[in-house]
């Protein structure tokens, strides 16, 4: 079986670890002083170097060189052993794996005994934030008082579970992001190391998508070496179903212009030539961090080529904070905790439309009902009052605003045409994808039809945006209105009030049934 690259290029000295030259010079003065502490916590994201560290220290104080500065020298017995995975003094131990008070308190038991080659017994506990409470309350009092023999390593991503009286008894050594000129270099390392054809920017790319994981970045080369063929960005991004920057960036400029209908089809072209949703969204989320940093004048922390920059300050003029802070929490979300496997796309889709929706303003609970716009007044005319709704709490009937006559469908067809002008821009593209049709006028509520997809028009039901077309509406007819949304089911949907009115035809759909006709049980009218 062929070893991993990330396994086979493990570093084996304190000079092969990459980016954390912080930590490591700490150590290795520890190591030559010899005055090794007896426990460490090391965190950090993964893929960062914890557990190769933890192996390089043991093998340093288990070294047999005779100058401590010289350790590791990876070229005594027990150097080999530890390469090789037999030496008998080193024990890791998956705390994933094993997190009862009973695996902690066996260890605790055969921790008094010697080593049995080399000075030091080594104790490597990784992800310790997943032991329990009871072990980690058995695992304190070892570190409190451990035999002279025993050195413990923790290692974890999660610091913050970490209970305080453990972090009290350990020196804490916190593990850095590697950055990508880092890993770049040592990516083309193993390309020479293994013969391999790769192009500079192919390895340059790698390493961005591995986001400070040095151990990402070699799976992903790993993954591209076994296809066979010379390594190149086009390579990588079919294999690994990720969007071209340019793509990304047509999303980004999509929202910029408001422009709904071309964001989603940039989407769909995107998923239609093989990139992954959830890397796509990932790189939506990069993109929008690199605007963000040109917005607040940061443009100095990017790690962008020089043609990159120009569409990056053109977008952040266009977008402000909020709402890249708005389109950054939304595309995270559907990068990190969506599950729509029956339809992959959905995500990117209600983050994008999402992304585009400022917020309703808030609305306080004494705030004045919304009432129809007056004529301005002239010169000399004092402004007349506001005229609250009909039925206001305090007012006297002949204080309640004056009767309209009746509103026809074609008056609100004439003025349905006006109406984007009187929307927010975000409201209005919902409105749109919607493809609406004013269907009836009830009193002073306005039926309105929905005909588009069924993926967005949960976004428009809400509330605030049904309020915000109201008030719109109202405002083009110079009337107090109120609008009703009704769903018009395409083919092979059902109408939702049929289903209201017949609870079992509903329980049907719900268990995945089909209606054909609907016939009520006292007799009446058949619905097909």
């Amino acid at each position: 079986m062929t070893q991993a690259l990330y396994r086979k290029w493990r570093p084996r000295t304190w000079e092969g670890v990459v980016g954390q030259q912080h930590i490591i010079q700490t150590l290795r003065h520890a190591v030559a002083a010899e005055r090794v502490a007896h426990a460490y916590l090391f965190s950090g994201p993964r893929g960062t170097g914890k557990t190769t560290t933890a192996r390089l220290l043991a093998k340093a104080v288990n070294c047999l060189a005779p100058e401590p500065a010289d350790r590791p020298c990876d070229q005594c017995e027990h150097c080999q052993a530890i390469n090789q995975g037999r030496f008998m003094d080193l024990i890791e131990i998956d705390a994933a794996s094993n997190t009862s008070v009973d695996d902690i308190r066996d260890l605790r038991d055969k921790i008094a005994f010697a080593p049995s080659q080399g000075r030091y017994k080594v104790y490597i506990i990784d992800e310790v934030h997943m032991l329990s409470t009871a072990a980690f309350n058995a695992l304190l009092k070892t570190l409190e008082e451990p035999p002279a023999h025993a050195i413990f390593v923790l290692a974890t991503t999660e610091i913050h579970k970490i209970p305080a009286t453990v972090l009290s008894r350990c020196q804490r050594y916190e593990f850095r992001r590697i950055p990508v000129a880092e890993m770049t270099a040592y990516l083309q390392r193993i390309v020479e190391g293994e013969g391999l054809e790769a192009e500079p920017q192919a390895l340059t790319w790698l390493a961005r998508q591995a986001t400070g994981s040095l151990r990402d970045a070699i799976s992903l080369l790993d993954q591209l070496a076994a296809t066979g063929k010379p390594i190149t960005v086009a390579l990588a991004r079919t294999v690994l179903g990720t969007a071209t920057d340019q793509t990304v960036g047509e999303l980004v400029d999509a929202l910029v212009a408001g422009d709904a209908a071309r964001g989603l089809e940039v989407i769909h072209a995107a998923l239609d030539r093989g990139a992954d949703p959830r890397q796509f969204a990932r790189q939506t989320v990069a993109h929008l961090r690199q605007v963000l940093l040109t917005k607040t004048r940061n443009a100095d922390l990017l790690d962008v080529p020089p043609e990159a920059r120009p569409q990056l300050a053109q977008q952040a003029a266009a977008l402000s904070v909020p709402d890249l802070l708005r389109a950054i929490r939304a595309f995270d979300h559907a990068a990190s905790h969506a599950r729509a496997d029956w339809h992959p796309g959905l995500p990117l889709e209600v983050a994008f439309l999402e992304a585009l929706t400022p917020p309703a303003p808030t609305v306080q609970a004494t705030a004045a009902p919304i009432v129809s716009p007056l004529p301005t007044p002239g010169p000399s005319a004092p402004a007349p009052p506001a005229a609250p709704a009909d039925g206001a709490p305090g007012m006297s009937p002949s204080q309640s605003a004056p009767e309209q006559p009746a509103l026809s469908l074609e008056a609100v067809a004439h003025a349905w045409k006006s109406l984007p002008y009187h929307l927010d821009r975000s409201v209005a593209a919902l409105l749109h994808q919607q493809q609406p049709i004013p269907l009836a006028v009830e009193g002073d509520t306005v039926v309105i039809g929905l005909r588009g997809p069924k993926a967005t028009r949960g976004l428009l039901l809400q509330p605030e945006r049904t309020e915000a077309v109201a008030r719109a509406l109202s405002k083009a007819l110079q009337r107090r209105l109120h609008v009703r949304f009704k769903p018009i089911p395409g083919q092979g949907e059902v109408d939702p009030e049929l289903l209201e009115q017949h609870p079992m035809a509903r329980i049907a759909v719900e268990l995945g049934g089909k209606i054909v006709q609907v016939q009520p049980l006292s007799g009446g009218k058949k619905h097909g």
